[in-house]
């Protein structure tokens, strides 16, 4: 099964480089998502490696059942994004080759059983995600992907800095497989760790989104395209993510825990007050979106580094943030080929002109900011009952503080662009609705998962989510 992950991407490119047809494109785009579907489940019943490479564990299951759902529903939205675009099938074309590329190396960082393997397809989620950035070929989408190489090329020059300290760190071992890592963290030099920490979180920090080395990411995610947005913060956060899991959990091995909470701390507050400044005085709601993404990322840092049921809280977070955050960047996708526009105040009467995408926007702003009975609730409210439990007042205090400000952000926003409606002498008038099901179907499913996944967890969501928590 893993080998198809990677062959199917490669082979097609190929193919698509010469025959440059986009209904072919679009046709071999949800193939490779039909398959990464199939692939993922079928590893999830039956976990299974090729080589010592690649191979699916406990923790990384969650994270490629989560890429395959949410790519599934891009690649759905993707046939109506395709459908509109007026882009000519050679530009068509690399934009399709470069997302089938993009998913492999996503798919690759995630199964990797090797650190120095997952830091090669980490800096491929870069380059060939960048040419998706600039598919609107704008100065401002240009300027976005330039930021975006140049930020997240030093942020994993930086997390390569680290891999090299851990291995100055384990001469003994002379090993960088993760589970040899683990086996002998007792034999590992405790200083070498210690100086190695830093980079690697600031380092896949960067490509993860945590402030303060976020600046990237606003800018690429509202440029982007929605489809390639949706992936941008639902997929590729969580696979930087996982490789600060993984150190993570080697600091926890060599005993070193209570640095490795500390910084991880320090950076989820950092990303949940940057979050707040911006998100309460926001113009462009693709912006608001991104800003989210870096709280979210922020929270996730925090119910790691708290531990106890933060660790469930997390995996939780995880899965509701990916499914939700991409459900609203494609919902926002809907919403600026209707009123051409990325502003909030330039957006008027959503639900008077399409009541379908109002309706989806304010359930996508109910799953991210956690309001009941969906399952951003339940992990904040685990998290928010862990530092309560450990006496952590003060962090409890500033943890609701900060979630109470960029709610009242994004409730201001999200409503405004609802319910407002545009004086009768300046009126504007949308583009008649060209959409079919492909460009409500996913949101809506997103959104029905988290639904039931609040009201009553399924057994085997609940298996996933408790397997990748005890990491």
């Amino acid at each position: 099964m893993i080998p198809l992950l990677f062959l199917y991407p490669v082979i097609t490119s190929v193919i698509l480089f010469f025959i440059k047809s986009k209904p072919l494109n679009i046709a071999v785009l949800f193939g490779y998502s039909v398959l990464h579907l199939i692939c993922s489940v079928w590893l999830f019943v039956s976990p299974s490696g090729y080589s010592a490479y690649f191979k699916v564990d406990s923790l990384n299951i969650l994270f490629l059942i989560l890429l395959a759902v949410v790519f599934f529903g891009v690649s759905i939205y993707n046939i109506q994004f395709s459908r509109n675009s007026q882009e000519i099938p050679q530009r068509h074309t690399r934009y399709t080759i470069c997302f089938l590329l993009f998913i492999c190396s996503m798919t690759g960082a995630i199964l990797s059983t090797n650190i120095g393997l997952f830091w090669v397809f980490i800096e491929a989620t870069t380059l060939t995600s960048a040419p998706l950035i600039f598919f609107d070929r704008t100065k401002s989408s240009l300027e976005a992907a330039w930021k975006y190489i140049f930020i997240c090329s030093i942020g994993i020059s930086l997390a390569f800095v680290g891999i090299i300290l851990i291995s100055m760190g384990s001469t003994s071992l002379n090993s960088l497989f993760f589970a040899d890592l683990y086996n002998n963290s007792t034999k590992l030099n405790p200083f070498w760790l210690k100086l190695a920490f830093p980079f690697i979180l600031i380092g896949f920090g960067t490509k993860m989104g945590l402030a303060p080395v976020h600046a990237w990411l606003p800018d690429a995610h509202s440029e982007a395209p929605s489809p390639v947005s949706a992936m941008l913060s639902g997929a590729l956060l969580n696979c930087a993510m996982l490789g600060i899991i993984r150190i993570y959990k080697l600091m926890e091995t060599s005993g070193l825990i209570f640095y490795g909470k500390t910084l991880l701390l320090v950076m989820g507050f950092t990303s949940m007050l940057v979050s707040a400044v911006y998100i309460i005085k926001i113009k462009n709601y693709k912006r608001m979106l991104a800003y989210s993404s870096i709280e979210n990322m922020g929270i996730i840092s925090i119910a790691i580094s708290i531990g106890g049921a933060g660790l469930f809280a997390a995996m939780l977070h995880i899965f509701a943030h990916s499914l939700a955050k991409a459900a609203f960047f494609l919902t926002s996708g809907n919403i600026i080929h209707r009123f051409k526009t990325k502003e909030i105040d330039n957006v008027h009467g959503l639900l008077a002109n399409d009541k379908v995408t109002a309706w989806i926007w304010v359930l996508c702003f109910l799953c991210i900011t956690g309001f009941p009975p969906f399952p951003m609730f339940l992990s904040k409210f685990f998290i928010i009952k862990e530092m309560y439990s450990s006496g952590n007042f003060i962090v409890l205090a500033l943890f609701i503080l900060f979630l109470t400000v960029i709610m009242a952000g994004m409730s201001v926003a999200v409503f405004k662009m609802f319910f407002s409606v545009e004086h009768h002498h300046h009126k504007q008038i949308p583009e008649k609705s060209i959409f079919d099901l492909c460009g409500y179907l996913p949101q809506c499913v997103f959104i029905l998962i988290l639904l039931v996944t609040g009201i009553y967890m399924p057994g085997l969501i609940n298996r996933l989510i408790l397997y990748s928590s005890k990491f």
